[in-house]
């Protein structure tokens, strides 16, 4: 599939556009490559043709917004993040109440929100009856992803990717050539569609809001516009944890930094 120039900059700011993410120059090889078989199905061979039935169509948009999101992802990724939140968030929030609300905002097929529910399952374990209510809001843009994470099934190429061994005997079943995530795991992960562009407000309130991975694909301004809205999704003292390679910066007034050795997290300031 060859690609313009002209044809790639309509495509680049389109994206940007609809979703935030936003391509690098001379990235048009991965734009051939994630819609060849979109652009064959519709028999289209320019890429401003994709982008004017997409300007009509939704569900075309969903699909292409789709191919072009990356759903690469690992259970326990970077691990730090989820000791922090056993060892340290976890009791904070327990000695002042027994619910837990926590948002995933890039769940992808589910092995950060389940990774996150396994935490609570080991936290619960070790200290009986302090946590008694617990929810975790699992959002990603891409229907494929969230259809996968609902399923809760993997093969064994997917839990070889950071899956401990007795994380998966204790909290997985296992189906033929697959395994499943058990119901008490999965039972409080509720997954929603959600463009990180649109608003938060149907959301709720949360006590911690883990973005991992997602801002390293946006511009500057939506980053700050994004970590802004986060900031107000957040309870008073709730805590936003990133991707190990994100950064927050430029938001002073709305979050303070918090040191944690691995790692760095933060706090709701306000």
């Amino acid at each position: 599939m060859e690609i313009t120039k002209p044809d790639f900059a309509l495509f680049r700011d389109y994206l940007e556009r609809v979703c935030g993410i936003l391509l690098g120059d001379n990235k048009e090889y991965l734009v051939s490559s994630r819609l060849r078989g979109i652009m064959k199905e519709l028999e289209f061979t320019a890429l401003s043709e994709l982008v004017k039935k997409m300007e009509i169509d939704s569900r075309l948009r969903e699909k292409v917004v789709d191919a072009m999101t990356t759903n690469e992802t690992l259970w326990f990724r970077d691990s730090h993040p989820f000791k922090i939140l056993q060892e340290k968030l976890l009791p904070e929030i327990c000695a002042k109440q027994k619910n837990l609300d926590l948002w995933c905002a890039a769940s992808s097929t589910g092995q950060e929100p389940y990774s996150i529910s396994m935490i609570i399952e080991e936290f619960k374990r070790s200290n009986p009856g302090k946590l008694t209510s617990e929810k975790i809001v699992a959002t990603d843009i891409s229907s494929s992803a969230l259809e996968a994470a609902k399923a809760g099934q993997y093969d064994q190429l997917a839990l070889g990717r950071g899956m401990p061994e007795d994380l998966l005997t204790r909290y997985f079943s296992k189906h033929e050539n697959s395994w499943k995530v058990n119901a008490n795991v999965a039972a409080r992960v509720q997954y929603r569609m959600l463009n990180l562009l649109h608003s938060y407000s149907m959301l709720g309130k949360f006590d911690v809001v883990f973005c991992r991975n997602v801002l390293i694909y946006f511009s500057g301004d939506v980053k700050k516009d994004i970590l802004t809205r986060i900031h107000s999704t957040l309870k008073p003292g709730g805590y936003l944890l990133l991707g190990a390679s994100e950064a927050l910066s430029g938001l002073p007034d709305l979050y303070e930094m918090v040191q944690c050795s691995p790692g760095i997290i933060y706090r709701k300031k306000g």
